[in-house]
C-alpha cells in the first residue's frame, strides 16, 4: 500500500551536544502536521554531526508519528538515518518494527521525503499486517 501527501515542518533548536575532546554535535526537534494519507502530527528529535570536508555529514532520528494512515488510526515511531556524501544525499527513513499501536498494529514500512520549491513531500509504502 501508498500513502503519499505533504507535510509542514517547525525546527526547535536544542542545543549542542558534547561527544567529547571539544567535539559536539547538533541536537534539533522538529514539529510536523502530515497532510494526505496521512493525516497525523509528529515529534522528531535528530542528532546531527558535519565532517570537516564541505558537504559531507549525517543525521539520525527518532520520530513519534500519531494520527490516522488511510482510515487506520493510532501511532509508531520512524527511525531516520540521513547521509550526505560530498554533497550526495540518503535516507532510509524506516517503522520501527513493532510500534505501531491500535489499528496501526502490525505497521511496516518505508517513508521517502522530497523537497521541491521548499515543500515537503512524502511517500510512505507499507504493509498493516495484523500479529
Amino acid at each position: 500500500m501508498q500513502a503519499k501527501g505533504e507535510f509542514d515542518v517547525t525546527r526547535t533548536p536544542q542545543g549542542s551536544l558534547d561527544m567529547g575532546d571539544g567535539v559536539e554535535i547538533g541536537h534539533m526537534r522538529f514539529d510536523k502536521q502530515f497532510k494526505g494519507g496521512l493525516e497525523a502530527t509528529s515529534v522528531v528529535h535528530m542528532l546531527a554531526a558535519m565532517s570537516p570536508v564541505e558537504g559531507s555529514g549525517a543525521y539520525v532520528a527518532i520520530e513519534r508519528i500519531v494520527g490516522t494512515l488511510d482510515g487506520h488510526a493510532g501511532s509508531f515511531l520512524a527511525q531516520h538515518n540521513g547521509i550526505l556524501d560530498r554533497g550526495t544525499p540518503s535516507l532510509d527513513l524506516t517503522v520501527v518494527p513493532d510500534t505501531g499501536t491500535d489499528a496501526l498494529t502490525g505497521l511496516r514500512g518505508r517513508i521517502s521525503i522530497d523537497i521541491v520549491d521548499g515543500k515537503h513531500f512524502y511517500t510512505f509504502d507499507y504493509s498493516l499486517d495484523m500479529p
